[in-house]
């Protein structure tokens, strides 16, 4: 976790953009997308008129703008992040995020089965002290079992292509929808690497924990200040160093040639998948933001398909708020969307300790 060079204030100030984006609009797709996750589209045309939704629509008790187990268990890998960065920072031991992050996880874990934070303890000052994240928003089976067996990997784990130890048959999105934070922090090889590992704490298939470390290395690549279509190149180049790439690959270079056609549908999206496991979701999530130049229209189209929409809405938010920035996001949505404060708080606590390193 190194910072290349000594940055500007102005440089700072773009990086600190970038963090709060990449949160703020992995959490505004993860909202528009989550009342509409398990319906096809012919049903949301017909719930939400023929564009399909077209903003906010009510979710769980009617309410506006709820995120789901994507943005909850993204803001607990950040937690842990700051965490294992902070302490290689003031105590010069690294090595640690792994099991940091398993423990992250474990936090999250206790959310989902918990009404609230525990009474009449002393706050910590983290997200476990936050009731809005006590609740269970459809958090994917492979998650819950996996966090439950207790595993976190070796953090010198090879990356050959060997399933992992936890549902080494699983590949589902959900490694991959957590996975941007790791490339807000790292160089692209040090994000591939941390996010491709730190997926095998819940699935195993080589394909789920390739996909998240894709999401991560072009995050990494845009921050350093890549347009996105030079990030997923270089994304390309750098999977084809790891044996068992092929599935991670082709979508991606489905993603790429899709958006060269222009003229987006939720037709040609759909055809790149349904979003259910993680190379399809990643090559969903970056169609969309390559094919769309309007932010908002391009988190739109994430959304309305049928399949996982609110984890292809995540993808496409923290690839679009990483490469615009905060302000660069739909205002409406920024203000609206839920849990706000704290996720623009703990963007900047990450951006300033990856700072603090100069």
């Amino acid at each position: 976790m190194t910072w290349p060079l000594k940055p500007t204030l102005e440089t700072a100030a773009v990086y600190r953009a970038r963090v709060r984006g990449c949160l703020l609009g992995g959490a505004i797709g993860d909202a528009l997308g989550y009342p509409v996750e398990f319906n096809s589209l012919d049903r949301i045309r017909a719930l939400h008129g023929e564009r399909g939704v077209t903003g906010f629509v009510p979710g769980a008790y009617g309410a506006l703008g709820l995120v789901s187990d994507d943005t909850q268990m993204t803001l607990f890998t950040v937690e842990a992040l700051i965490q294992a960065h902070a302490r290689e920072r003031t105590r010069g031991i690294g090595g640690a995020w792994s099991h940091m992050l398993f423990q992250a996880y474990e936090r999250w874990l206790e959310t989902q089965s918990k009404p609230g934070p525990e009474q009449g303890g002393a706050p910590t000052g983290g997200l476990i002290d936050e009731p809005w994240l006590y609740s269970r928003r459809a958090p994917g089976n492979a998650c819950l079992s996996g966090v439950a067996q207790k595993y976190h990997p070796d953090p010198m784990l090879k990356l050959d292509g060997t399933p992992g130890r936890v549902n080494p048959d699983s590949k589902g999105c959900g490694t991959v929808m957590r996975s941007a934070p790791f490339g807000l922090i790292n160089s692209a090889d040090g994000a591939f690497a941390m996010a491709a590992r730190g997926a095998q704490i819940t699935h195993g298939h080589p394909t789920g924990y390739y996909a998240a470390g894709a999401l991560a290395a072009i995050v990494a690549y845009v921050v350093e200040g890549d347009s996105l279509e030079g990030a997923v190149l270089r994304t390309l180049r750098l999977l084809a160093r790891h044996p068992g790439h092929e599935e991670t690959t082709a979508a991606l270079e489905g993603a790429l040639d899709l958006a060269a056609q222009g003229s987006p549908t939720a037709e040609k999206l759909q055809s790149l998948g349904a979003g259910w496991v993680a190379e399809q979701a990643l090559a969903m999530g970056v169609y969309c933001a390559l094919v769309e130049p309007d932010v908002k229209e391009a988190l739109l189209l994430s959304v309305n398909h049928s399949g996982d929409s609110d984890s292809t809405g995540s993808i496409c938010g923290n690839l679009l708020g990483a490469v615009h920035g905060d302000v660069g996001l739909p205002h409406e949505w920024v203000e609206r969307v839920e849990g706000r404060p704290t996720i623009a708080a703990i963007a900047d606590d990450l951006a300033a300790e990856r700072l603090q390193e100069r």
